[in-house]
């Protein structure tokens, strides 16, 4: 048992290979610029797509400086469950449906009445 056991070292904690000789991956700072005028520094990796907007860690929207200004995409309208089912159904179908179903519900309410 005492083979295995490393004293006077914390495993995982540390290291035991020097960095000599390691060359960090190049990077790129970019600035980023809120409407305020707050300032927000990032590092990426010089390969990297830079995005052109970046939330700060005030959670306000910083702009890429000397960037071009993100178009403003219109997202698609959300769908409700309306119009989906009108997608599915006609007008007159519902209506149908919806006398079919009342009845049904009519009957029931009608047995329980008299039981």
């Amino acid at each position: 048992m005492s083979d295995r056991s490393l004293r006077g070292m914390r495993l995982g904690a540390q290291s035991m290979e020097t960095e000599s000789g390691v060359e960090p991956a190049p990077r790129q700072r970019v600035e980023y610029r809120c409407e305020d005028g707050e300032q927000v520094f990032v590092t990426f990796s010089a390969e990297a797509e830079i995005p052109p907007v970046w939330v700060s860690k005030t959670g306000k929207e910083a702009i890429l400086v000397d960037g071009e200004r993100p178009v403003d995409n219109s997202e698609k309208a959300v769908r409700t469950h309306w119009d989906m089912l009108l997608e599915r159904r006609t007008i007159p179908e519902l209506e149908q449906i919806l006398e079919d179903r009342l009845n049904i519900l009519r009957e029931r309410r009608g047995e329980r009445r008299s039981a």
